[in-house]
């Protein structure tokens, strides 16, 4: 079966950021404002998003790694934009091209890979990790 992915496709997200996004959420002397692992949730969630418009039942695609620079702070309140360009498709692997902007200006950039997976046999997985 012929992959429904190519080269070029592309997607965007854009989320109000808001208190619950802060640095200080994961230490507290942290700058109040928007959080590096809330730009990664949404570039990975864009990504994912994509990719979910296209797989067949029962499969699901999983995060294999991301290579990210956070380069300009966004203050809570704004809106942040994320768009993805798919630049690579190796068979189940799918590369992807970030970049991330806030009202004012571009605020990060990354490389991210997804994997596609069948969910039910990487459910089982986990169940018998956990169970052992």
């Amino acid at each position: 079966m012929e992959s429904p992915f190519h080269v070029g496709m592309t997607h965007e997200m854009r989320q109000k950021t808001g208190p619950e996004h802060s640095a200080r959420k994961f230490f507290p002397d942290l700058p109040d404002a928007f959080a590096t692992p809330f730009l990664v949730g949404l570039m990975e969630g864009v990504s994912a998003d994509l990719m979910a418009k296209h797989l067949q039942p029962g499969e699901q695609s999983v995060g294999i790694g991301m290579n990210l620079k956070h380069t300009a702070p966004t203050p809570l309140g704004m809106e942040v934009r994320v768009v993805t360009e798919v630049i690579g498709v190796e068979g189940k692997k799918l590369t992807f091209k970030l970049e991330a902007f806030d009202e004012k200006e571009k605020i990060g950039e990354a490389t991210h890979e997804r994997f596609i997976i069948i969910g039910d046999k990487f459910m089982k997985k986990v169940a018998a990790k956990a169970a052992a």
